[in-house]
């Protein structure tokens, strides 16, 4: 019999899931409603510090919701992360705006701000805002918010954060010290991942940190935004007696089964952040000496949930690249896989950038890049890093690893 599949971010049950399920089983509300749902929404907000959440079948139901709420529509453009999951832009083109990719920064992975405040100085300047900015959250590592909303703020640009990989994760915001004192230096204040941005999705997927097999939350301080929100979820019904519908809405309410599971989850959040920076530990002290393997760096005004570990190889000093090596842990039962595929060169869009530009079904968008993600793409590998894994799977993924590397 062959090893075990060790899997990339498989599900990790804590047992306290099943308590909550089953008071849901019992009190018969097994629809998209129900007690557990409102226990989610209220629990998540109030743990991670926003005034109101929503709980969706998913983190793109979220992300499209929240466009309809600030009113993204035809003819509009969204600045976006082009390194992140489709899922992150696609409803922008449900919606019928344009995305406008922008680059990462090599000190996060994330959106640059000097990159976006650019292209945002630039759009004032042909008298073209656009209607949003969309900045990712990539792989646990929370984008630099703060610096992000100020500069949408001085045009009067909302932000939607794309966290749905972040949840745990946490940024230092920041604050101007008493300007009557010349002894009081900056305050800092540490805020959950998406706090401070108009709205904020996250993902409950199957390989997410904290799982409900499926699922989302559009979480905001805007109860107005929320609630909208809440009402196109459930098929955009008006109050009457009978269907009465004004508008059209989409059926994205989550299971109340499904939030039980959430509910039993968030119960060892902070223990599963805990284990995943081990993880990323575990490799990093066993890899970074090896000459051609890097480790995505944590940023200064981060604190990462490291959900997913990920190294860059460099094939001119590691001896091989970064496909050799996915191939050679696939031969030994190990998944991984190649980091995100940067959107502005995926086929689906259509840029000067995409090599199959030419395609009918695609959609257009426009990039400001500078190569940064498509390096990254092209060296970049995520490694096993589920919160059940032991140190002897851990050395199964390093020991294969290190015999791809040329000695």
């Amino acid at each position: 019999m062959g090893r075990k599949r060790l899997f990339l971010s498989p599900p990790h049950m804590n047992g306290k899931e099943i308590g909550y399920v089953n008071d849901a089983i019992r009190s018969n509300f097994i629809a998209p409603i129900g007690p557990q749902v409102n226990a989610f929404e209220e629990e998540f907000a109030e743990r991670f510090g926003f005034t109101s959440a929503l709980a969706l079948s998913s983190g793109t139901a979220a992300m499209h919701l929240a466009l309809k709420g600030i009113e993204v529509g035809k003819g509009d453009e969204v600045l976006a992360s082009t390194l992140t999951f489709i899922g992150s832009v696609s409803p922008i083109t449900f919606v019928g705006a344009t995305p406008v990719f922008i680059d990462c920064d090599k000190t996060s992975w994330n959106m640059n701000p000097n990159l976006l405040e650019k292209e945002l100085e630039a759009c004032a300047n042909i008298g073209k805002m656009p209607k949003a900015v969309v900045p990712t959250d990539l792989y646990g590592q929370c984008c630099n918010l703060q610096c992000i909303v100020e500069i949408c703020d001085n045009y009067s640009v909302p932000v939607i954060c794309d966290s749905a990989e972040s949840l745990g994760a946490r940024y230092r915001k920041a604050e101007v010290g008493n300007q009557n004192s010349e002894n009081s230096p900056a305050a800092e204040t540490w805020l959950h991942a998406g706090v401070g941005a108009k709205a904020t999705i996250f993902s409950f997927n199957g390989n997410k940190i904290v799982t409900t097999s499926g699922g989302g939350m559009l979480a905001s301080d805007d109860k107005d935004l929320i609630e909208y929100a809440r009402f196109l979820s459930q098929q955009a019904r008006d109050d009457a007696q009978h269907y009465e519908h004004s508008e059209i809405g989409y059926n994205y309410r989550m299971s109340n089964i499904l939030a039980a599971i959430g509910l039993g989850q968030l119960e060892n959040l902070e223990e599963r952040v805990t284990r995943r920076r081990e993880i990323f530990k575990y490799y990093m002290n066993a890899l970074s000496n090896t000459p051609g393997i890097e480790f995505m760096p944590e940023a200064p005004y981060n604190k990462s949930n490291r959900w997913l570990t990920v190294i860059l190889i460099t094939p001119e000093e590691f001896g091989t690249d970064r496909e050799q090596v996915r191939l050679a842990l696939e031969r030994e039962n190990i998944e991984s896989r190649p980091i995100w595929k940067p959107l502005h060169i995926q086929p689906v869009f259509n840029s000067q950038n995409s090599k199959n530009s030419n395609l009918k079904s695609a959609y257009p968008c426009r990039a400001v890049v500078r190569g940064v993600s498509e390096d990254l793409f092209d060296r970049g590998l995520c490694l096993p890093s589920g919160t059940a894994m032991i140190n002897s799977d851990m050395d199964r993924v390093i020991e294969t690893v290190l015999k791809c590397h040329r000695r």
